[in-house]
């Protein structure tokens, strides 16, 4: 494996020129993470849905590859897309995931059951299967999922992509101990985020009901995170400066939960 001769602290991240592939970097987080990228001279590539990529595309300095994770050749076909101009990938920052409209587990239909867990868990899987020869081949490759604090602290009404988020956690541990020290795995698990809860009014309501007022009041950091809160510890994790983490999972909550 690489090992850096040293580590500069004044750069975190990979270094420029290195090759980033960002699953789902057409919304929210993936957006953010993607400007990011650009922003700090890395060679950016972003997989999502064509749909997705039209109502908010990504930079033009971004080459975008269209695919749906929920399809397994898709998700095949894109990897081997990278592979025929890229001999080796540094990093794989995979933010794909999706959940259903809150209910309790038991009155989940079955269909919508498996559907969450193909979205977040499986599609965790195949992008980990097809990525992996790519990182491999880098020598020193870091593959970065997405979780919840959910999959560690759970709320009414979310139980499919809370157990879902909760598998990619395990995956992740797996991977990491079957692929070191080529490549490292980890996970983030972020807590909310301001593009996905509406904040304001003090009657608004998160996942399972709770008052966001109530929610940001205990929390520490008082508020709800900003998709670009997410970015450097994407970036942190993906580059050399974390070279001795793998199998962990990195809470960035604003001290909503304290595992």
């Amino acid at each position: 494996m690489t090992r850096p001769a040293s580590y500069d602290f004044a750069r975190l991240g990979p270094p420029p020129g290195s090759v980033v592939v960002v699953c789902g970097g057409c919304g929210g987080i993936g957006a953010a993470v993607v400007k990011g990228c650009l922003a700090t001279g890395l060679d950016t590539i972003v997989l999502d849905l064509q749909a997705t990529h039209d109502a908010n595309p990504p930079p033009a300095e971004a080459q975008f590859i269209a695919m749906d994770a929920f399809n397994e050749a898709q998700v095949k076909g894109a990897f081997m897309a990278i592979a025929k101009d890229y001999a080796a990938i540094d990093a794989v920052l995979n933010l794909i995931g999706a959940g259903k409209p809150p209910r309790p587990l038991v009155d989940t239909p079955t269909d919508d059951f498996d559907e969450v867990v193909h979205r977040n868990l499986r599609a965790s899987f195949m992008i980990s299967k097809y990525a992996m020869p790519l990182l491999k081949a880098s020598g020193a490759g870091s593959l970065v999922h997405t979780a919840t604090g959910m999959a560690i602290r759970t709320i009414p009404g979310v139980g499919p992509y809370a157990a879902a988020k909760a598998g990619v956690i395990g995956l992740t541990r797996a991977l990491a101990i079957e692929n070191g020290p080529e490549v490292r795995v980890n996970v983030i698990a972020p807590g909310g985020v301001s593009n996905k809860v509406k904040v304001t009014g003090n009657d608004a309501r998160g996942p399972g009901g709770m008052e966001i007022s109530a929610i940001m009041k205990s929390m520490p950091m008082r508020r709800f995170a900003d998709p670009d809160d997410m970015v450097a510890p994407f970036l942190f994790l993906a580059g050399p400066s974390s070279g001795f983490i793998t199998g962990q999972t990195l809470h960035v909550n604003g001290g909503a939960i304290t595992p």
